[in-house]
């Protein structure tokens, strides 16, 4: 929320463990305060101008983009026929059941799925090894420039693949990531 927040994104609701919070004025929250909130309260619950909502009742407000970061299975074919978000970012491991998938798909409504919108923290990793191995080190913004670059050329990749095949971006990222697999095992051989 915060980096969304930063980049200009009016943030409508957020939740935590504990519950959801859902600010009425079209402005948004204002995050830095929400966070300040919570690192006192220790939950987001009670931040001022604001009223409390269900997880569940999160996910179905009348906004443009829903990020699941949590937890997985929260998008279901329960609540699916309900959410009107226009693009879901799936920020947690599988937030998004097969079955919520197709009645999404179906609605017109746009997922990014967990494998390319959450592998920035690996990728991230991947670049301290590389850091490491040199002993040679970059500053957080030049990572960060880096970083955008591998997530913006992973999107395309994403992208042009579901356009070609006519496919949903999940079936787009996955047809990506069994290339990449293949290749690695043609140029490595099966057997290390």
């Amino acid at each position: 929320a915060q980096l969304m927040y930063e980049a200009g994104f009016r943030i409508i609701a957020v939740s935590d463990q504990f519950g959801g919070i859902r600010h009425p004025d079209p402005h948004g929250l204002d995050v830095p305060a929400l966070l300040a909130h919570r690192a006192t309260a220790k939950r987001v619950g009670g931040f001022p101008g604001t009223e409390e909502i269900s997880n569940a009742d999160l996910l179905e407000l009348d906004v443009d983009v829903v990020v699941p970061a949590a937890l997985e299975n929260q998008i279901t074919a329960t609540n699916a026929g309900r959410i009107r978000a226009s693009l879901i970012i799936e920020g947690a491991n599988g937030p998004t059941t097969p079955d919520a998938d197709l009645i999404l798909e179906r609605r017109g409504i746009r997922v990014v799925p967990d494998i390319l919108a959450n592998a920035g923290g690996v990728t991230v990793s991947y670049f301290e090894w590389v850091q490491d191995i040199q002993s040679f080190f970059w500053e957080e913004g030049e990572i960060n420039h880096k970083l955008e670059k591998v997530m913006h050329r992973s999107f395309n990749q994403m992208l042009e693949q579901a356009n070609r095949h006519d496919v949903s971006w999940r079936l787009g990222a996955y047809l990506v990531a069994v290339k990449r697999v293949a290749d690695a095992t043609a140029v490595r051989g099966i057997y290390p």
